[in-house]
């Protein structure tokens, strides 16, 4: 059957698949996804959509080879734990991008186009409501595996400042010892320092650490 394959055509699927897998990867690096900025993702990200490309011609004519290639993927499945539900989706685009591609590249190209303008429409909605409405369009979360820059701050008496900031996820009371302590986290590095200085000129504030990790 492969000497029916168009390869001129189907090396331009390919070069497309690896064109949108690393763009999909640096879009998500943008939209402040730290996870996916590791080799193990940027091998992920070129190579899925190219094996499920290959996988979807070889078998899309043999119903036989069908059914072995969904025993073996059976066995060969992904071990390692996927972290939050955002990036099974992803690796579920990947591998739809793929399958696509062998079906129609038209159709690839307006999947390929359509999600990256969801999410860098995520990003771009985020900034315009949080500039001009003061709002946000999603929480904060150390369960997605993509915020690290953080803040602990010791005080000796309660501040609203930090009590009632949006970004605070853990907060303690020593009464014995009259120490309040605070735990908040930020989207980005300079959102931290900003927020640092601002802390600079308050009293009662006894400690600070940040946590600065990119």
């Amino acid at each position: 059957m492969f000497e029916f394959i168009d390869y001129n055509r189907y090396l331009y699927k390919c070069l497309f698949l690896i064109f949108a897998g690393f763009t999909l990867r640096y879009v998500l690096i943008i939209c402040g996804q730290r996870w996916a900025n590791t080799y193990h993702h940027l091998g992920s990200y070129l190579l899925l959509p190219i094996i499920s490309l290959v996988i979807s011609t070889i078998i899309k004519d043999d119903i036989a080879l069908s059914l072995g290639m969904i025993g073996a993927l059976s066995i060969v499945r992904f071990r390692n734990p996927v972290k939050s539900p955002f990036e099974l989706v992803m690796f579920f685009a990947l591998v739809t991008l793929g399958v696509t591609a062998g079906v129609s590249i038209g159709l690839c190209q307006n999947l390929f186009f359509m999600i990256v303008f969801v999410l860098l429409g995520i990003k771009i909605l985020d900034a315009f409501l949080k500039k001009y409405l003061n709002l946000s369009l999603f929480q904060y979360s150390f369960g997605d595996g993509n915020i690290s820059y953080s803040l602990e701050i010791e005080a000796s008496k309660d501040l609203k400042i930090l009590s009632e900031h949006k970004g605070l996820i853990s907060s303690f009371n020593d009464k014995k010892n009259n120490a309040y302590n605070y735990r908040l986290v930020f989207k980005n590095r300079n959102e931290l320092i900003q927020f640092k200085n601002e802390l600079s000129n308050i009293e009662n504030i006894n400690n600070i650490r940040s946590d600065l990790q990119s």
